[in-house]
């Protein structure tokens, strides 16, 4: 049915913002791929850039290390049946960049205009081409202000830490819960009081909290939601 609504050639645009570990890359991802949408996880392009400086040994917080790594990267998204492949400078580094340690440099790096300048275009272009559902923390806001849905996805600091906690056991690691709960807490300050473009729910987005829920609960949630809306929005 999905399919019926882009027939006159309109596409789709879905925008998921929401703070880390709210669960909106996986949920996105089996939602995209269901409906048969592009999913473009901008965090991951992000990390990828993160993932570079941490490997130069530069600063995140040094806008011009930061500025002479990324002038010298290509970070790129493939699409595959299995999801979305992050590329730099044509690596497969999609499970590298989900490190503790390249969260912290991600969010330092995003708050730098030249980063996000460097990715800003190559994200839109995706959506100008395809069907998209896009997750990030200023999709709605900065990225896709047109989106024709939005969606605001979070969850308490506890609940993102035992998931992510969670996460790390079955990695065979052994983490430490109120290590994470703090790394999330400085992660969510960062992200909302940045200058650029920071973590913020548009202002025409639905909120949902998935706090307590199973991955299972939180993506019907998700789905039911974005669903109601693409019929009231394309099916007259």
């Amino acid at each position: 049915w999905v399919g019926n609504m882009t027939e006159n050639g309109k596409k789709i645009s879905i925008a998921i913002d929401g703070p880390s570990g709210a669960g909106k890359s996986t949920i996105s991802d089996k939602i995209a791929s269901e409906f048969g949408f592009l999913h473009l996880d901008t965090g991951a392009l992000y990390r990828a850039v993160g993932l570079a400086v941490y490997r130069e040994g530069v600063d995140p917080h040094d806008a011009d290390g930061v500025r002479k790594v990324a002038e010298t990267i290509n970070v790129t998204a493939m699409h595959t049946p299995n999801g979305q492949k992050t590329l730099l400078n044509g690596e497969d580094v999609s499970r590298e960049i989900r490190q503790n340690v390249i969260s912290g440099y991600a969010s330092a790096v995003s708050a730098l205009p030249l980063v996000r300048e460097k990715l800003l275009g190559i994200q839109r272009q995706i959506a100008l081409n395809n069907n998209v559902l896009v997750d990030g923390r200023d999709i709605g806001t900065v990225v896709l202000p047109f989106a024709d849905i939005k969606i605001y996805l979070t969850a308490s600091v506890e609940s993102r830490a035992q998931r992510r906690y969670e996460e790390l056991i079955l990695r065979g690691e052994h983490p430490d819960y109120d290590t994470i709960c703090s790394e999330i807490q400085a992660r969510d300050i960062a992200d909302s009081t940045r200058e650029i473009a920071p973590l913020k729910c548009a202002e025409d987005a639905t909120v949902l909290d998935t706090s307590g829920l199973s991955f299972e609960d939180g993506y019907a949630l998700v789905k039911n939601t974005i669903t109601e809306r693409l019929e009231k929005c394309f099916i007259q």
